[in-house]
C-alpha cells in the first residue's frame, strides 16, 4: 500500500484572526528558485524594494525584521527567483507556532525573539 505524505495547508496556522480579514494584507513576495515557501512562513520586507522574503535575521535589508506570516503556499519551480502576490497575516490574529516556519536554523532564543516580533504586531503566537 502505497503511502501519502500530506503538506501544510494554506491557512491551517491560523487559530483565529480579526473580522471582515482585518488580519490579512496583500503583499509582493519574492521566491527564490526550485523553492517553496509554506504557509506560516514567517517574512520580512525589503527596505529597498517593499518586497516580501523569508525572514533572516543576519540581514540587514529589512528581511530581519519579522513582518507578517504567509497565509498560503508558494511554489517557485523555475531557475530564478520570481514575485508572487500573496497574503499575508500581518495584524491582530493568534497562530499556532508548531505550524510556522522560522529562519532557517533557528533555535529556541531565535524562535522566542521572533515570537515577541510578532506579538509587537498583534499576531500571538500560541
Amino acid at each position: 500500500m502505497t503511502t501519502l505524505t500530506e503538506g501544510t495547508r494554506d491557512m491551517e496556522f491560523l487559530i483565529s484572526e480579526a473580522n471582515d480579514w482585518r488580519s490579512r494584507d496583500e503583499v509582493t513576495v519574492t521566491v527564490p528558485a526550485n523553492t517553496t515557501f509554506a504557509a506560516g512562513t514567517i517574512l520580512g520586507k525589503l527596505t529597498a524594494t517593499s518586497k516580501f522574503v523569508r525572514h533572516n535575521a543576519a540581514l540587514d535589508t529589512g528581511a530581519e525584521d519579522e513582518t507578517a506570516v504567509l497565509g498560503f503556499n508558494l511554489v517557485n519551480g523555475t531557475g530564478s527567483a520570481v514575485d508572487y502576490s500573496a497574503t499575508v497575516i500581518a495584524r491582530d490574529a493568534e497562530v499556532n507556532g508548531s505550524d510556522l516556519t522560522y529562519e532557517a536554523g533557528a533555535d529556541g532564543a531565535q524562535i522566542t525573539t521572533s515570537n515577541a516580533a510578532l506579538a509587537a504586531l498583534g499576531i500571538i503566537v500560541r
